[in-house]
């Protein structure tokens, strides 16, 4: 309980509410010790008054701010219900984290939606953790049984328990195919494929919908999954408790019956289904009960599907299935049987013998109808020892067929879980260990509660005792281990409830006793249980207002059970006469299921019949067993497994009843809590010493209280010294070895405290600073003053001076502006007077010179008038005629503008312009330039015309005015001008302006005209210009678009060519260690080993040396299937199995059978055969893969035709541009003919052959020629009888320091002169053979040096070396490429076709490659996490700080093993990337190669890293970012180094790169969202928010990030459109394809080559 000290002002607590259970309060003052009432503000703002006066007490307190969504909620400083509930939502609703720690016990809340957090990548990232530092998961638990089994060599158990639809069934799932994938070996079978496949059956068969749930688990299931000395998995085991049969005939509203009947239905249409007669699921009595047939978002027949898939799988015949189908379809016909009453008062009944549903009955079980029909209506008994039938009432004999219909169903269900088990079972060796995973009902409470309530809270009462006490039991080790002086902690023990029903006399007692009465009734077992417990026992009451019900006060609430039904349910009897008729069916199915003996005892309720068969004879004894007593005791040897076994606890939550994704009830939630013992597990944490520290954590977080030095020997000491100054009750806490231990609320004291001294030293060090401060401005204020002071003084002394100066200068700058003004004065008048004179003389010469120039032109215009009087007629005349001439040609200029521009706006003139652009720009350039020359001619025209007009007009004005003088002069003289003269000269005058404006006019429309032509030239020359630029546009996108369609096809073939022929590898291997298990005595076979990590069982096995090629690889659907498909996946059959369903594969495959026969060694045939069957299987998959791809590039072609059909050319460019396309597509035909070329393969045969060649001896050898060309001199003669000796010496057996000191090649190039040689002999054979050969020992040597890297480099250099030489003097490859060597020689092709061979090479160096990887992934998996995330490569970064946490560790989680004696750093790591890159080095690979190879090892860096990041809270802070940057930044500058950053390294690490950037980003305004999301744009939204809401401050200088500001990155996110996949982990086992670069090295003869007497090659013959 917390201390008063904490209810301070300020401080939260948690105060009950109706609605929300617990709502958070503020104080508003502080509390004193005797109060009766606190003052808090709701945070809904109102102020309430809450009393604490006994029995209510303090409000219990809320946590502080930074242990908001802890993954552990015993880490929680105040552990109490609303801390829990509290921690429960917000990690639900704020952070969608469904699973949290309470100790030993993972809460599992049901989202109800599907979460990206199952996949491969998070199996990988959880495998080999330790559960202390991964995130909760339901993976983290299994692996931590998984790792206690085989570190301790003890069986474990996990215990699913919860509520009707609160996800047990799913996490049992999950539970399972985490071990399936850790624990599958590649020796075995596949076992775990066949755990899986166990799921969907007992769904089928085993649930069903209830109102809170539709896939509700009826029944309770135990699977032992049992594992070998190595770690893996060999075999299951399944118990099932309590199946509830009565579902079978009634279902309550709302409600299904189990799935199969419904997945029966929906696939009546089945021609294998018609003979079962079946209806529509609403056409039947037992499945319409509940009115609701169908599941949202379920296909039954889909689900049917996937059983008879999953039975297929675990070894059931079809026959067989079919079997069962007829009876679960005659159990549905069974309910349909009409019973109809007769006799007086209905005491009677009988059934119609045409009764449809009858009839299909007993055909489908194969009995009489007749029998049937009488012994449903009567039935015997024995009275004086005579046999007597008597008839039963409609009733009666209802009750009577639906006792054998639950009875059918039952020993089916019992029949299905012993196949189950059969096909479960380890064949060839013993179970070493195994893991439990029970999967039981949760407490149950309805408003009507009966026998199976009553049974299912009896087996969750002795749960939660042994969960308790387990508990208790860690809690007790933990003090003893850290020797501590404890008392015995008091917790809630149920061992009086558990009393009341099991004990002597108890509930179960008195019930089989009264079902053992003649006439025992559920009314006198009511009775006799009130007079034996009522107020006898604390844990039993009686109803008021009932006298047949009762109540029991379990550990989690109270129920009360309704009498009504106990003891029919308990009895469950069925007469003998009906199980008579069955076993004497003609079906063997139906005979076996009902000639099985019962055995009492037994450990499963469902492989009994539960209750007695009645009879008139005397019943064995087993056949009286109860259904209560069964119960009992199979639950009782449960608790014993359990007990025997390490237990691990999932507590599943129903977050609400209404099935919502991401909704909280807390109501609910803590009702579920009570029941589960989730609060129980935190009473009894909190009972003793909950909050537990390191002493160096402590000392770290609580070194401002404590006092002494900070050396690792002495903080013990200072602890031990320093705690009981600031804790006084000792009882508060305790001192450990190496922990120190407090109690509930006494870290918030100590937080408290160290609060109040942080802010009393921070007081102090604000008054110094706050002194010095002052001072240190008084001295400054001082220093100022006396400064001012000095400075001031100068400056008068400086301005007096200056005042003195300035007065003389002011006297001589008077004087001298005096005498310069004085002088300019003069200087101006003397300038005047020059200037005066000067326009004075000036002006007399002009007049002079004016009066001689006016009679000289009185002399010219006399003569000047003359002459236009002459030429004014001939002008006249000349313009008359120019003007008609012009008004034709624009009569004519206009007439032709109109037609143009009429045709210019039809559409047929747009289409001739569109047909023929190209001609109409030319064409309109030319009459562009033909009116441009009229245009200049007209101009020229104009402007003589003009020159003319305006030399005539000044003439004539000139004349005119010397008329209009001479008319002055003359007016004295003469006589005046008659008035029609004037005229004339008036109208003479007007015609000539007329003839002006006219030609003016013409002219501004002429250049109007112009203007408007060529404005339309330059829109057509615009439009055409665009057109051309968008049709350039479209072909260059169509051309990028198909290109990157091509390329991607390409290289997803690629990858898929390279994957599947990494799992023939695998295959190949697995068939290799059979072949030698077969042959190795059955003690040595099995001689095990332990697990190290299930990552390096996963690592690529070496090849075959018998394989040169493989028969067409399959595209598995997932990264599992292409995992942990086993030697005869998919069809799933062992090679132990017997022959018939193996022949029958292969005759449907079309698989030939002689081979095999040649083979030794049953394991060895069947191994053979079903390597056969896989590869047969795996060629149909890709031809149909390849059909789907045809098809795809149809549709593509159709769509891209229909784009350029709408898009129709314009021009000429875009044929062409067609003809490219054609021209590209046929490229991309021809590369696709050679991928397909790449994609032949042979058969298992042909590859046993090929292995056969190279050790034979051809039966017709041809004799080598005598004669070589001269230009293939140098080669190297290998003798039939020599080439088993040249693989052995060259390749197989030479040493590695002898093939290292080779030079890169050699043996390619050897190898190589020798198959020349023989081609050039026409011995094309040995050519082929030497080819064979030369794969074979390739593959020899990989396997051999299966864990070398520089051997594997050196192998791989030849075979791409020998690839390259063969495909250059292929005919093929010189005739396309027409080679010339150096010198201009040519290269001549070779004779013999080795297409098949160059194209095996090709696999040889793919697997080389793989190869590689996988050593150098081997080596680097174990230290990547360590290296990268975990080491401190900067010195004390992280160890400044420590966080808030309770520094309470999981129970059983030990630390997890060094993998070597060497700490693992960023050292490690680039001394393997450097292994790696010497072995590629010195062995001259290209360099494009390298590049590929370390952008692999990036990616794997990478997403290790990444992946372990978003799992790991305790990384997610601002330190570790910056660590994490650095050490990538070693990486980067490494790569950079030896230039490999840019060769697809550096997008590898960028999400790694990013996310340390994120951890170092501010995350507070939206200003740093947008920020983060422009920053992260590798990076998927979920793993941003993931990483923002796993964000853990590491000290107090940090914030955490608001979940205000984590809405607003999501709400940023939405509007990213990136393509991102929704997926949280990056996929660690994603392979990037390679490719080999076409090197082909220069030609070289024998005596080129240094050949060196180690290789002892000495038998080849130099020609």
């Amino acid at each position: 309980m917390a201390t008063p000290e904490l209810y301070t002002k300020g401080a939260n607590v948690w105060v009950p509410d109706p609605e929300e259970v617990w709502v958070c309060a503020q104080l508003q003052q502080n509390y004193r010790p005797g109060d009766q009432q606190l003052l808090l503000l709701l945070s809904d703002g109102r102020k309430v008054q809450y009393p604490v006066a006994p029995p209510v007490g303090l409000p219990p307190l809320g946590n502080p701010d930074i242990l908001e969504g802890e993954n552990d909620l015993t880490a929680l400083s105040f552990l109490h219900e609303p801390a829990v509930l509290h921690n429960l939502r917000v990690r639900f609703l704020h952070y969608n984290s469904i699973y949290t720690y309470c100790g030993i016990v993972l809460v599992a809340l049901n989202p109800y939606e599907e979460l990206p957090i199952y996949g491969e990548e998070v199996i990988d990232a959880y495998s080999g953790q330790d559960m202390a530092d991964m995130d909760p998961h339901i993976f983290s638990l299994a692996e931590d049984a998984y790792r206690t089994m085989i570190r301790e060599e003890k069986n474990q158990s996990i215990i699913i328990s919860g509520e009707s639809g609160s996800g047990k069934t799913v996490s049992a799932k999950f539970t399972m195919r985490y071990f399936a994938v850790v624990g599958g070996a590649a020796q075995q079978t596949s076992v775990e494929e066949k755990v899986l496949a166990s799921n969907p059956i007992m769904e089928s068969i085993g649930n069903a919908k209830t109102i809170r749930n539709d896939n509700s688990s009826r029944f309770g299931k135990y699977i032992e999954i049992g594992f070998g000395s190595k770690g893996d998995i060999i075999g299951a085991n399944m118990r099932t408790y309590l199946l509830e049969k009565s579902r079978v005939v009634f279902q309550a509203p709302e409600e299904r019956n189990y799935h199969v009947f419904y997945q029966l239905c929906a696939s009546r249409d089945l021609p294998e289904m018609r003979g079962l007669k079946l209806n529509s699921a609403e056409d039947f009595r037992y499945t319409n009960q509940g009115m609701d047939i169908n599941i949202p978002g379920t296909d039954d027949a889909m689900e049917l599907e996937h059983t008879r898939n999953a039975l297929t799988i675990l070894g059931v015949q079809p026959d067989q299935q079919m079997e069962l189908f007829r009876i679960l379809a005659a159990v549905l016909h069974l309910g349909n049987v009409n019973i109809q009453a007769s006799g007086r008062g209905g005491d009677r009944s009988y059934i119609n013998g045409d009764d449809r549903s009858l009839v299909v009955f007993s055909k489908l079980m194969g009995v009489e109808g007749s029998q049937m029909a009488h012994w449903l209506c009567h039935q015997r008994l024995a009275v004086g020892g005579e046999m007597l039938v008597k008839p039963m009432s409609g009733q009666q004999a209802n009750e009577a067929r639906d006792a054998l219909a639950k009875h059918i169903y039952g020993q089916l269900f019992a029949w299905i879980v012993q196949r189950l088990n059969s096909a479960l079972r380890a064949q060839r060796e013993q179970s070493k260990t195994f893991i439990g995973v029970l999967d039981i009902y949760g407490f149950e409470t309805f408003d009507r509660n009966s026998f199976e309530q009553f049974c299912i809270n009896y087996a969750n009462e002795k749960l939660q005792q042994q969960f308790n006490r387990h508990v208790f039991q860690l809690e007790q080790e933990e003090y003893v281990r850290e020797e501590l002086p404890w008392n015995r902690i008091e917790f809630s023990d149920n061992q009086p409830c558990i009393t009341l029903i099991e004990g002597s006399l108890g509930l179960l007692d008195l019930l089989d006793e009264e079902c053992r009465v003649p006439k025992g009734s559920d009314e006198n077992w009511a009775r006799k249980l009130y007079e034996q417990h009522l107020n006898q026992s604390p844990n039993f009451r009686k109803p008021r207002m009932s006298n047949s019900a009762f109540i029991v006060l379990h550990f989690a609430d109270m129920v009360q059970y309704e009498c009504d039904g106990f003891l029919d349910k308990n009895r469950d009897t069925i007469f003998e006469e009906p199980i008579n008729i069955m076993r004497a069916s003609q079906s063997e199915l139906v005979a076996e299921l009902f000639q099985q003996k019962p055995v009492g005892g037994s450990l499963s309720v469902s492989s009994v019949p539960n209750g007695g068969v009645r009879s008139g004879k005397r019943a064995h004894r087993e056949h009286k067993l109860t259904v209560g007593f069964q119960f009992r005791q199979s639950l009782h040897l449960l608790m014993g497994t359990l007990n025997s076994t390490t237990p691990h606890y999932v507590r599943c939550i129903k977050p609400n009843d209404l099935k919502q994704p991401f909704l909280f009830d807390p109501k609910r939630a803590v009702q579920q809590l009570r029941a589960c013992g989730v609060l129980e597990t935190i009473r009894i944490s909190a009972a003793g010493y909950p909050s537990r520290w390191t002493y160096e954590e402590f000392f770290g977080r609580y070194r401002v209280l404590l006092h002494g030095s900070s050396a690792q020997d002495e903080l013990q000491v200072s602890c031990q010294k320093a705690i009981p100054n600031l804790i006084p009750d000792p009882e508060q806490y305790c001192f450990g070895k190496t922990k120190v231990f407090f109690r509930a609320g006494q870290v918030a004291v100590l937080e408290k405290l160290r609060a109040e001294r942080l802010w009393s030293a921070g007081v102090l060090i604000q008054s110094w600073v706050r002194g010095w401060i002052q001072r240190r401005r008084y001295l400054q204020l001082r220093r100022s003053t006396l400064t001012l002071q000095r400075y001031t003084r100068g400056a008068l002394a400086r301005r007096l001076a200056w005042t003195l100066r300035y007065t003389r200068a002011a006297l001589i700058i008077q004087k001298t502006y005096r005498m310069v003004m004085v002088r300019q004065l003069y200087l101006a008048i003397r300038e005047a007077t020059i200037t005066i004179q000067a326009f004075a003389r000036g002006m007399q010469a002009r007049r002079t010179y004016r009066l001689l120039l006016e009679e000289r032109a009185a002399v010219r215009v006399q003569a000047w008038v003359r002459c236009w009087l002459t030429r004014r007629w001939f002008r006249r005349i000349r313009a008359a005629v120019v003007l008609l001439q012009c008004c034709v040609r624009r009569r004519a200029a206009r007439m032709e503008l109109r037609r143009l521009r009429a045709e210019a706006r039809s559409v047929e003139r747009y289409r001739e312009l569109n047909k023929g652009m190209e001609v109409k720009l030319m064409q309109l350039q030319l009459r562009a330039d033909q009116q441009a020359k009229e245009s200049a001619s007209l101009r020229e025209a104009l402007h003589t015309e003009r020159e003319s007009h305006s030399s005539e007009l000044e003439q004539l004005r000139s004349a005119l005015l010397k008329l209009q003088k001479q008319l002055q002069e003359q007016s004295h003289a003469a006589p005046s001008v008659t008035a029609q003269q004037e005229e004339e000269r008036q109208k003479a005058e007007e015609r000539a302006a007329q003839e002006i404006q006219r030609l003016t006019q013409e002219i501004e429309a002429l250049r109007m005209e112009r203007d408007s032509l060529e404005k339309e030239r330059d829109d057509l020359n615009t439009r055409l210009w665009q057109q051309e630029k968008s049709q350039e546009e479209s072909r260059q996108q169509t051309e990028v678009q198909a290109a990157a369609v091509v390329q991607a096809e390409l290289e997803e073939e690629r990858r898929r060519y390279q994957g599947l022929l990494r799992e023939f590898t695998r295959l190949e291997q697995r068939y290799d260690n059979l072949r030698d298990m077969s042959m190795l005595p059955t003690a040595e076979r099995w001689r095990g080993h332990r697990r190290t990590d299930s990552t390096q069982s996963l690592s690529l096995e070496p090849p075959s040396p018998i394989s040169p090629s493989f028969s067409g690889p399959p595209d598995f659907s997932s990264a599992e299937e292409g995992r942990r498909i086993s030697v005869t996946s998919p069809f799933d059959r062992r090679p132990w199995s017997p022959e018939q369903p193996l022949n029958a594969l292969m005759e449907d495959l079309g698989v030939p059978k002689d081979t095999a026969g040649k083979m030794q060694g049953e394991d060895l045939r069947h191994a053979y055969d079903a390597v056969r069957v896989a590869n047969k299987f795996l060629e149909r998959q890709l031809l149909a893969q390849r059909a789907e791809g045809e098809q795809e590039k149809a549709a593509l072609m159709l769509q891209l035709q229909e784009a350029q059909a709408r898009d129709a050319p314009a021009s000429k460019e875009l044929k062409d541009l067609m003809e490219q396309m054609e021209v590209r597509e046929q490229e991309c035909c021809r590369l696709r003919r050679e991928l397909k070329e790449l994609k032949h393969t042979v058969t298992l045969r042909k590859i046993l052959s090929y292995a056969g060649l190279a050790v034979s001896v051809s039966q017709e050898p041809m004799s080598p020629s005598t004669q070589l060309s001269p230009a293939l001199t140098g080669l190297l003669e290998c003798r039939k009888k020599d080439e088993s000796r040249l693989m052995k010496n060259l390749i197989t057996d030479v040493r590695a320091e002898v093939a290292l000191s080779l030079t890169p090649g050699l043996a390619a190039q050897l190898l190589f002169l020798c198959v020349r040689q023989a081609d050039v002999s026409r011995d094309h054979t040995r050519a082929r053979g030497l080819c064979v050969a030369a794969l074979a020992a390739f593959k020899t040597a990989l396997k051999k040096h299966s864990g070398d890297l520089d051997m594997t480099a050196l192998w791989l250099k030849n075979a791409c070396v020998l690839k390259d030489v063969l495909t250059k003097h292929s005919p093929t490859q010189v005739l396309a490429a027409g080679e010339v060597v150096g010198g201009g020689e040519e290269v001549l092709p070779l004779q013999v076709e080795l297409r098949e061979q160059v194209r095996v090479l090709g696999d040889v160096c793919i697997q080389a490659y793989q190869q590689l990887l996988a050593i150098s992934e081997s080596h680097l998996q174990p230290i990547i996490v360590p290296a990268v995330l975990e080491s401190e490569t900067i010195p004390g970064l992280s160890g400044a700080v420590v966080k808030l946490v309770g520094s309470r560790k999981r129970a059983g989680s030990d630390p997890r093993p060094a993998v070597s004696g060497e700490v693992a750093s960023m050292a490690a790591v680039l001394r393997e990337f450097g292994a790696l890159h010497t072995a590629l080095e010195r062995q001259d690979l290209p360099a494009a190669l390298l590049e590929q190879a370390f952008r692999q090892l990036a990616h794997l860096l990478a997403a290790s890293t990444l992946n372990s990041l978003l799992l790991r809270k305790d990384m997610c802070c601002w330190n570790r970012g910056l660590q994490i940057r650095y050490n990538v930044s070693l990486l980067e500058e490494w790569l950079r180094s030896r230039g490999l950053w840019t060769g697809g390294a550096a997008a590898a690490l960028e999400p790694l790169i990013q996310a340390a950037q994120l951890l170092q980003m501010s995350k507070k305004t939206e200003v740093d969202g947008q920020a983060i999301v422009q920053t992260c744009n590798v990076l998927s939204s979920q793993q941003i928010v993931k990483i923002l809401t796993q964000y853990t401050p590491q000290s107090d200088l940090e914030e955490r990030v608001t979940l205000n500001f984590i809405r607003i990155v999501q709400g940023l996110l939405k509007g990213r459109s990136d393509g991102h996949p929704p997926q949280l982990l990056l996929d660690v086992r994603r392979v990037f394809p390679v490719t080999f670069p076409y090197l082909p090295p220069p030609l070289v003869s024998a005596e080129q080559l240094e050949i060196p007497e180690s290789l002892k090659i000495s038998f080849l013959r130099k020609v």
